[in-house]
């Protein structure tokens, strides 16, 4: 199964890494990332894997969250199913 990850949040260091760790000791892929910085503001939008994760899918979205509320930062998971009916015209 494929899930989307978002984070959103004033720019730092380590957000990108601090991410991809989170998910890694999790057994979940990354598959795709975008990711930019509007002025001071940081976005990454990641495709990612979750089928091989080692935790219940509500979990690790519970996890990340609580990281990113740490950091001051926005960060959902949503399976790809879901994201994509809900970003539907």
């Amino acid at each position: 199964m494929r899930a989307i990850v978002t984070v959103v949040g004033r720019d730092q260091v380590g957000i990108i890494a601090a991410v991809c760790s989170q998910l890694s000791e999790r057994n979940v892929n990354v598959l795709d990332i975008s990711q930019t910085i509007l002025q001071e503001y940081f976005t990454m939008v990641m495709l990612v894997d979750v089928s091989k994760c080692t935790v219940p899918f509500a979990q690790l979205a519970q996890e990340l969250s609580d990281d990113g509320k740490e950091r001051s930062l926005d960060i959902r998971v949503q399976r790809e199913d879901i994201f994509n009916a809900m970003h539907r015209i």
